[in-house]
């Protein structure tokens, strides 16, 4: 705890047997309580490592929901369990979890809402491994998306994120896609209901064992987060209703 706020890590894997116990032994347990990992029908033993870890809670989805599917049952645990705050940690080791304590302190000052670990603040993306095609697509979006949604982060587009517990509450993330859209889709109804998002460098890591989405899902996911953010502006506008934002 840190203030006395319950601090729950949410783990959403796919075949993270060879990354996990990397991964969790660099958690820092002097200040986090629960440890949620949602394995969502892996053909590896991430489920049987899991448990030898010791992690309290591992649930896993008997047929596979998509790595947004794997989130809703992430928060939905968390907030279940009675978590003020919950930080989404990849079990790939490609987010180190030396950030976690950062983060957190953030949010139980009462700085940010929600806070995320950008790999372009820092100037080091490229350094660490991420694929020119990716960085050039995410300088784009994010340019884009600052635009119509009026802010200024530098990347909407990393897969580690802390929240306070009445954001996840608030925002109706259930209503969100399946797929990997649900994390810019997470983001725009964050930013909609006016809370703050804060952000810290994190280092870039791309390696062989790290997840990663093909060069087909990553436009389907670049055409998913123009949708969102155009749904942004027209809402905002009263142009428009859409569900993730009702």
């Amino acid at each position: 705890m840190i203030n006395n706020k319950v601090i729950t890590i949410v783990m959403p894997a796919y075949n993270a047997a060879q990354t996990l116990k990397k991964a969790y032994s660099e958690i820092p347990f002097d200040i986090v309580d629960n440890v949620i990992l949602v394995d969502d029908a892996s053909d590896d033993d991430t489920v049987k490592l899991a448990a030898d870890l010791g992690i309290k809670y591992v649930i896993r989805h008997d047929e596979n929901k998509g790595y947004g599917g794997n989130q809703k049952t992430c928060y939905t645990k968390a907030l279940e369990i009675g978590s003020d705050i919950i930080v989404m940690l990849h079990p790939d080791y490609q987010y180190t979890p030396l950030l976690i304590t950062s983060m957190c302190y953030m949010i139980v000052n009462d700085l940010y809402s929600a806070v995320i670990a950008s790999r372009i603040l820092g100037n080091r993306t490229l350094q660490g491994g991420m694929p020119l095609y990716k960085y050039v697509a995410n300088r784009f979006l994010t340019f884009v998306q600052n635009l119509l949604m009026g802010q200024k982060l530098s990347e909407y587009h990393t897969g580690y994120r802390a929240f306070r517990k009445d954001v996840l509450e608030s925002v109706g993330f259930s209503n969100n896609s399946d797929d990997f859209i649900f994390d810019n889709q997470i983001l725009a109804q964050i930013l909609y209901k006016g809370y703050s998002i804060g952000e810290v460098s994190c280092p870039t890591k791309y390696f062989k064992e790290a997840s990663s989405i093909n060069l087909k899902r990553s436009i389907i996911y670049g055409i998913g987060v123009l949708g969102v953010s155009f749904a942004y502006r027209l809402q905002k506008m009263k142009l428009g209703r859409f569900r993730i934002f009702d």
